[in-house]
């Protein structure tokens, strides 16, 4: 690949970066297909190499991050009703609230769900802090995923 594409495909990176962590984009995805695209591209050991190493961890995460969140739901004794109250909450909040209001009606949405089930304030806030924290682990893991992608991405990069 020229440097040009080389250039095009570290912009979509460094998006890619971004979305993880602010979650407005699938940043994992724009990561992952802007590498594999220089992989295939590219060819060769490093190229293909690159590719393998990208599908693998892109996986993993994918897979890793609903099981690691759920887990931690569980263990605080969040009910899956309650999520997905603060899913639905989360989806009206993005239209009703620009920029923000995805994530103010997923905390909202938590809250009033698990107040209503529960009747007592503590507890939903407590069920609120762990779908926050939830969220906050499966950031970590696609960003650690994105991560390595860029990092094997810029190794071969630099080799050939």
């Amino acid at each position: 690949m020229n440097s040009v594409g080389d250039l095009l495909v570290g912009l979509v990176v460094l998006v890619g970066l971004f979305g993880v962590v602010v979650q407005v984009l699938p940043g994992g995805l724009l990561v992952a297909g802007a590498v594999i695209v220089w992989g295939v591209v590219t060819g060769g050991v490093a190229g293909w190499t690159v590719v393998a190493i990208t599908v693998l961890v892109t996986a993993l995460a994918f897979v890793g991050k609903y099981l690691l969140a759920g887990r931690h739901l569980k263990r605080a004794g969040v009910p899956s009703s309650t999520l997905v109250w603060g899913g639905i909450a989360g989806v009206v909040g993005f239209f009703v609230i620009p920029v923000v209001g995805l994530f103010v009606g997923f905390v909202l949405g938590i809250y009033v769900a698990e107040w209503l089930r529960s009747r007592e304030p503590r507890p939903a806030w407590r069920a609120t802090v762990a779908a926050l924290q939830a969220t906050g682990l499966t950031i970590l893991v696609e960003l650690a995923a994105a991560l390595v992608s860029t990092g094997a991405w810029l190794t071969a990069l630099a080799l050939t």
